[in-house]
């Protein structure tokens, strides 16, 4: 049973990290985490966590049409 607090989803600093790796080829300094860690709150907070929510909401509603 999912509890009410429990945690969706979420990106920690060995996530970000691996892909800083795979992308510019080495590991951020703290000061590019804190940037990064910005980046990523006001992309799910402003967009990208609206336009998830359409996508999956919108899915499930088609499935159930099924």
């Amino acid at each position: 049973m999912i509890m009410e607090q429990d945690i969706i989803f979420s990106i920690t600093k060995e996530d970000l990290q691996n892909e800083a790796m795979q992308r510019i080829g080495r590991n951020l300094t703290d000061d590019e985490i804190n940037v990064a860690k910005k980046g990523i709150e006001w992309g799910i907070a402003n967009s990208a966590l609206d336009i998830t929510y359409n996508t999956i909401f919108t899915e499930m509603i088609n499935e159930n049409r099924n």
